[in-house]
């Protein structure tokens, strides 16, 4: 498989350079330059696969022919070595967990098996690798924990001040070794500005090789199509259409899941679920695409103003408007209606979500007024341990920590505060 820059003003590439570059020489987003549907019968008969086998087969054209077949099966056993259960919550709405993995989110299967991918391209080679990543939340932790220890790759981490629970800041800046955290003075929009401006750096770029460990990587991006097709397989015997609501801060996630439609998974829609950053929202309205300075919300992963991912979206459907609002629909809710939700979920189901997952129920509640025969599945990307203050305080119940919760939250914290890109290549540089 080969893949092109969607500015279009770069020769195509492979899956290795792809991974290793992260953006293409003229700054655009690497696509694959098609998608194979996968047979009818893997998907009738998908109730003998394990989740390996699934994964597999799903990803097998978009790595082929460089990481071998047997290698490939290696990386995805290592990266799926958690499970992602679907739980039922009514005759309509199911709620998929993606928070079994280490850091407890659903961003541990994309940086499990970047980190694989990147650690065999890089087994022979001398030259180290920095992986640069900006964070609004989970990615920080669950790329730390992906890359921790590879052979030749350094991670660096910029987050936001004050803007990221205690939880995952504790899992992106205590764990040493090869990874280092950078405290951002400022908003995740300025973290993710500052990674792009270093990778347009030549100065920089021509004494270290830059890659990133956001959704822009295709290794990172891809890989979340898998979970789609598992919670299918738990849910295609409900003989309902299947509905996804996403909650959604840079659309990797909601993309991935596109890619796997792409595939011939039997998706009806997709549910776009939105907190006040709602750039996509607006768009879907008025057809007028209008990024702005996010603002900080409890559901912190989503505060994208933004999104890097939506220009994918945009070329599954060819930039038409609307095929792309027959597919997908997207709705914005307040942190009073998020905590609202919070609070009725548990009351309703007895069912303890987070911020996140409560953005994606409500999302399948507005989409559920017009369309009532439909299965609606709300993922829930992160355990909600990791947002203690925001629970506890709606559901008025202690919450048990869980394990990989307890491991990290007695570490002492250890970032390098920064203010300006300056002092981002300055550190770079030094380092």
């Amino acid at each position: 498989m080969n893949y092109y820059s969607l500015n279009k003003k770069a020769p195509n590439t492979t899956f290795k350079n792809a991974v290793v570059k992260g953006l293409a020489p003229d700054k655009g987003l690497y696509f694959p330059e098609s998608i194979t549907p996968l047979p009818e019968d893997f998907f009738k008969n998908i109730d003998h696969l394990s989740n390996s086998e699934i994964a597999f087969t799903a990803i097998k054209q978009f790595v082929s022919p460089e990481i071998p077949e047997a290698i490939l099966k290696t990386i995805v056993e290592e990266t799926l070595s958690f499970d992602f259960p679907v739980v039922t919550l009514d005759k309509n709405v199911s709620t998929l967990e993606l928070f079994h993995g280490p850091t407890m989110a659903f961003k541990d299967v994309g940086a499990r098996f970047m980190a694989r991918c990147l650690g065999y391209f890089n087994k022979d080679n001398t030259n180290e690798v920095t992986v640069l990543v900006a964070t609004s939340g989970d990615t920080g932790g669950a790329v730390a924990n992906g890359f921790l220890g590879v052979k030749g790759v350094n991670v660096v981490i910029l987050y936001p001040s004050g803007k990221v629970s205690d939880i995952q800041e504790k899992q992106l800046t205590t764990l040493g070794q090869n990874i280092t955290a950078l405290e951002v003075d400022g908003v995740f929009d300025d973290c993710q500005d500052m990674v792009k401006r270093a990778f347009l750096d030549d100065e920089l770029t021509s004494k270290m090789q830059l890659t990133s460990a956001n959704s822009i990587n295709v290794a990172r991006w891809l890989p979340q199509l898998f979970y789609f097709i598992f919670a299918y397989k738990q849910l295609h015997n409900t003989h309902k259409n299947i509905v996804f609501s996403v909650p959604s801060g840079n659309f990797g996630n909601i993309c991935a899941g596109m890619v796997a439609q792409q595939l011939g998974l039997p998706i009806k829609h997709f549910i776009a679920s939105n907190n006040e950053n709602n750039v996509v929202t607006n768009y879907l309205k008025t057809e007028d695409y209008n990024p702005k300075p996010s603002v900080q919300t409890i559901s912190n992963a989503m505060d994208v103003g933004n999104p890097s991912n939506f220009i994918r979206i945009q070329e599954i459907y060819k930039n038409n408007f609307s095929a792309l609002k027959e597919n997908l629909s997207s709705f914005s809710f307040s942190d009073k209606e998020t905590k609202e939700a919070l609070a009725t979920i548990y009351k309703e189901y007895n069912y303890v979500a987070d911020p996140h997952g409560a953005v994606g129920y409500l999302g399948c509640k507005a989409y559920l007024k017009n369309n009532e025969d439909v299965h609606c599945v709300f993922l829930e990307t992160a355990h909600p341990t990791k947002f203690l203050d925001v629970v506890e305080e709606v559901i008025k119940e202690k919450q048990p920590l869980p394990e990989q919760i307890q491991s990290v939250i007695h570490k002492t914290k250890v970032a390098t505060k920064i203010g300006s890109y300056n002092e981002l290549k300055s550190f770079l540089l030094k380092n």
